[in-house]
């Protein structure tokens, strides 16, 4: 069985200049705080980071968006942190929005190794420019593509030493479709439980897409 728990330290590896991060939550909750302080104790810089959101100044990634980490974010809300704002305002960080649904989709075409996705929202604003449209039954679509990481850090409730997953409320909005799209997936678990502690139909994210838990030790 291959030996799925990590250190924080030994999770650090994986962190390096100019990476795509995918993060999962929804306004802090659901975002793994020890990854994310770990991200930014290593002094890593010029990042991607696709989310739902950037939280709050102190929150999630927030903390990242602050202490200047973040080269471009794609997210469909930035209104909670002000920071995001002034950074993008000033031409300090490239700041991507995109409607809500239009972003988990392309996540989730992302992990299913989809060519995209159409949808017609967006069609006639500014979310149109520059993209491919295609009409069928004399509807217009816009084409979106999927997006991919290097890095995905999930926050689960619970997780097994093979990396089976389940998540509480809100956290499993996102974080089971980050986890299946990025080349490398970390998982924060409130919990790691024996094996066997979680029966297969509580599972939610199997641990064959995990590629490390990290240790409650860390």
């Amino acid at each position: 069985m291959k030996e799925k728990q990590l250190t924080l330290q030994q999770a650090s590896r994986f962190f390096r200049d100019g990476m795509t991060i995918m993060v999962g939550g929804f306004m802090g909750v659901g975002t793994p705080p020890r990854l994310v302080d770990a991200l930014l104790a290593s002094g890593v810089r010029d990042l991607t980071i696709i989310a739902n959101d950037t939280a709050f100044v102190d929150v999630g990634i927030g903390p990242l968006i602050v202490n200047g980490r973040v080269k471009k974010v794609i997210a469909s809300h930035i209104g909670t942190n002000p920071e995001t704002g002034r950074r993008m305002i000033a031409g300090e960080m490239d700041v991507q929005l995109v409607p809500q649904g239009t972003l988990i989709e392309q996540i989730r075409c992302g992990g299913a190794g989809l060519g995209g996705v159409l949808t017609p929202t967006g069609v006639g604003t500014v979310v149109e420019e520059g993209k491919q449209t295609l009409t069928l039954d004399g509807k217009k679509y816009l084409v979106e593509r999927p997006l991919r990481a290097d890095l995905a850090l999930i926050r689960a409730h619970r997780a097994d030493p093979l990396g089976n997953l389940t998540y509480q409320l809100s956290a499993r909005n996102f974080n089971p479709l980050i986890a299946l799209a990025a080349d490398i997936t970390l998982a924060e678990a409130d919990e790691v439980v024996p094996l066997g502690a979680i029966t297969p139909d509580q599972v939610m994210t199997p641990g064959a897409v995990i590629d490390h838990i990290i240790s409650q030790e860390g």
